[in-house]
């Protein structure tokens, strides 16, 4: 089957690409459908987004759609930036803008307070027999270091400190990355549902 990957994230996608080779799916990206805008992300939590994004690519082409929505919550900021990650600096962020927010805000935190999540939904919606939808959630913890370091990733990744590692995301390779990642988690929970996901948009049912 086809399944479309709905974000024009490039690092978002090459990484959800990766992370979805076990399954037999042919991966398209948004580069396939240039004529789709921004769809605006109007829900208050990270599976709210996530469905607003599929079912709103599902629509506009006929195929069973991928959405993710991520994040990255700190403790000391009450889970914030949460679903703003991508704009937390305003409508113009980059991640540079983001990240040097995020430390400023942060300033004279210690290190034992510097707390966080990433947190990934990844929701899919294939757009037969009314819509079935698939829904599931991962977390990476850690904390967010005193200044970026790494050249890999993307996003947040040269702050998140994995202490386990002893790296931040960005210090990562990416083979290394997609084992521990928040979007990793969530895909391992959504291949545990796959099957009987595929039995039901093709009509056979759950054998459950």
């Amino acid at each position: 089957m086809e399944l479309i990957i709905a974000t024009k994230n490039k690092g978002k996608a090459t990484e959800i690409a990766a992370l979805l080779e076990k399954f037999d799916v042919r991966v398209l990206t948004m580069d396939a459908f240039p004529e789709i805008g921004e769809i605006p992300e109007t829900g208050e939590t990270f599976e709210e987004n996530a469905l607003i994004k599929a079912r709103a690519v599902a629509r506009l082409t006929g195929l069973t759609s991928l959405a993710d929505d991520s994040g990255l919550e700190v403790d000391a900021l009450a889970d914030a930036p949460g679903v703003y990650s991508a704009r937390f600096s305003g409508p113009d962020a980059t991640d540079e803008t983001n990240n040097a927010l995020l430390l400023s805000r942060l300033e004279g935190i210690p290190w034992e307070d510097r707390g966080a999540r990433f947190v990934s939904v990844i929701a899919v919606h294939a757009p037969v027999m009314g819509g079935k939808e698939l829904l599931a959630r991962g977390t990476w913890s850690g904390r967010i270091a005193i200044s970026p370091q790494g050249r890999n990733g993307f996003g947040y990744d040269p702050l998140f400190f994995d202490e386990e590692l002893s790296l931040t995301s960005a210090q990562l390779e990416p083979t290394e990355k997609n084992k521990r990642s928040h979007r990793a988690a969530a895909l391992r929970r959504l291949a545990d549902a796959w099957p009987d996901f595929i039995r039901a948009i093709q009509g056979k049912g759950s054998k459950g």
